[in-house]
């Protein structure tokens, strides 16, 4: 008998009662803040190391997931914004309800019964990875003889940023209850999320872990727009200047040690070039001394036989 999962009880959580706005006078002394950005501050990318959400796994709700916006200012075409909160990594938990085979890739459709769905992407792979890590063992062929048809849900698959990496997805059916670790994309408008790592739902308390620990982050960070003082973004530029000072001169550095590494090259071929026109030089006069010596012999034993025919 199949378990019966906490997410088919579950009822939406919302959020929005939780949402502070920021002064309308910070507002104006803040350039960050514009009325289209509805009170909320954006940081630049320097300030992201300083987020809750930006380097970690975020859980959340397939609800929550949707309210997901991009910010045209950003570059980052995967770092989409809950409020004021950058988010790169998601990880949500729930049921699989529909599983939808494409010719590169396989979609998954997770239902954690908040309200909506959420899409995986799982990539296939291009190549024939190792088969142990990636594929299933064979099942042994029919008793009338005919050989076994390998179901398309075996296919290898791979995580979305390392393609080499191979990912297991042949349990994840409809009707089973996975966590699942993605990226973020948007296809249509429709926030997606790209296939990183799964791991199996054992039992009852493991959902329940997670709804609570979700739910505690919802309420207790992405509820609350992130804020940071003026001297916490200054450091935070003074910083990311530091570190770009130090990558231009690694870099730097990388070039003098190619230009000394070049010169070094060229001195040595050089000196190489020197010593085998000194070998080409003192192999052609021992030829010639050899050819002397030879002329020299031969006229020896020509005047030997001539003084023995006499």
């Amino acid at each position: 008998m199949a378990r019966i999962s906490l997410f088919n009880h579950l009822q939406p959580f919302s959020s929005r009662q939780h949402r502070r706005p920021i002064p309308l006078k910070d507002q104006k002394n803040d350039p960050m803040a514009t009325p289209n950005n509805d009170g909320l501050v954006f940081y630049p990318a320097f300030c992201y190391k300083a987020s809750p959400t930006h380097f970690s796994w975020v859980k959340m709700a397939a609800l929550d997931v949707h309210r997901l916006k991009r910010r045209p200012e950003f570059g980052d075409q995967s770092t989409l914004f809950y409020l004021n909160h950058p988010i790169r990594f998601v990880s949500v938990m729930g049921i699989i309800i529909a599983r939808t085979e494409y010719p590169r890739l396989t979609i998954l459709t997770v239902d954690d019964s908040s309200g909506a769905t959420v899409d995986v992407i799982v990539h296939k792979s291009e190549t024939i990875l190792d088969v142990s890590s990636a594929t299933t063992t064979p099942r042994p062929a029919a008793a009338g003889g005919g050989g076994d048809i390998q179901s398309p849900w075996a296919t290898p698959h791979v995580a979305a940023t390392c393609r080499s990496s191979a990912v297991d997805i042949t349990r994840l059916v409809p009707g089973s209850v996975s966590q699942i670790k993605g990226t973020l994309t948007v296809f249509r408008a429709t926030v997606q999320l790209q296939l990183e790592r799964v791991f199996p739902v054992r039992d009852t308390n493991a959902e329940m872990r997670f709804l609570d620990q979700r739910c505690r982050f919802l309420v207790e960070v992405l509820s609350t727009p992130w804020i940071l003082t003026d001297e916490e973004v200054t450091q935070l530029r003074l910083e990311a200047d530091e570190e770009e000072e130090k990558i231009e001169e690694e870099q730097e550095r990388s070039r003098r040690r190619q230009r000394k590494r070049s010169k070094r090259e060229e001195k040595d071929q050089q000196q190489i070039q020197k010593l085998w026109e000194h070998e080409e030089r003192r192999r052609a006069k021992e030829a010639m001394v050899c050819k002397d010596a030879g002329v020299k012999t031969m006229r020896e034993i020509q005047k030997r036989q001539a003084s023995m025919d006499r």
